[in-house]
C-alpha cells in the first residue's frame, strides 16, 4: 500500500501546502485500493502505525529549500533520509519527521520506497490561502507525485538526480 501523507497547517498560508497538494491528488487520482491518503496535520507520533503499515511513503510538505517561493524539490529513498537528517531546518516539521523516521527504523518499518516532495514557502503567517507562487506549484507537485507513484507501481528506475539526490523544479 502507498501512503500519501500531507503535512501542514492550512491556517498558516503556505505552511498548509502539503495538505492542499494531498487533497488535489486525492481528488484527481482514480480511486485505487493501493493508495491511502492521510492528512498528517502538524505531525504526531500517532502517524507511526500508518507508516509502519505502508509499503511506500510519499510525504508532501513545505520545506526550506533555499530557493524561490514555489520551488519544488523531490527527495527519494536515501536522499530523503539525508535531507531530513542533514538539514536541521529542512522542514517546518522536521523534528516530527525525524522522530517518525527514527521510530520506523527502530521497528524495521521504514519503507524502502519513500519520497518527500518539498515546496519552498513564501509566507507562513495567519491566512487560509496559499500565496500565488506556492499555489501555482500544486500542478508540479501533482505531476511529480503521479510520476513517483507510477514508478513505484512499475519499478521503473529513478531518473537522473542532482548530486545531493534531489530533483529540483522551479
Amino acid at each position: 500500500m502507498i501512503l500519501i501523507l500531507g503535512i501542514g497547517n492550512t491556517l498558516l498560508t503556505d505552511e498548509g501546502v502539503g495538505i492542499v497538494a494531498m487533497n488535489a491528488l486525492k481528488a484527481g487520482l482514480d480511486a485505487a485500493d493501493d493508495i491511502t491518503f492521510l492528512d498528517g496535520g502538524t505531525l504526531s507520533f500517532t502517524l507511526a502505525p500508518a507508516i509502519a503499515e505502508c509499503d511506500a511513503l510519499l510525504v508532501l510538505d513545505a520545506a526550506d529549500l533555499g530557493g524561490p517561493p514555489g520551488m519544488v524539490a523531490i527527495y527519494e529513498g536515501e536522499a530523503m533520509d539525508r535531507f531530513l537528517g542533514g538539514n536541521r531546518k529542512s522542514s517546518v516539521h522536521e523534528v516530527g519527521l525525524l522522530d517518525l523516521m527514527a521510530i520506523a527504523r527502530l521497528t524495521n518499518h521504514w519503507p524502502a520506497q519513500r519520497a518527500l516532495i518539498g515546496v519552498q514557502p513564501q509566507k507562513i503567517d495567519w491566512g487560509e490561502s496559499l500565496t500565488p507562487a506556492v499555489g501555482a506549484a500544486i500542478k508540479d507537485i501533482y505531476r511529480e507525485a503521479c510520476t513517483i507513484i507510477k514508478s513505484w507501481r512499475t519499478s521503473i528506475p529513478e531518473g537522473e538526480k542532482h548530486e545531493d539526490g534531489a530533483s529540483v523544479h522551479e
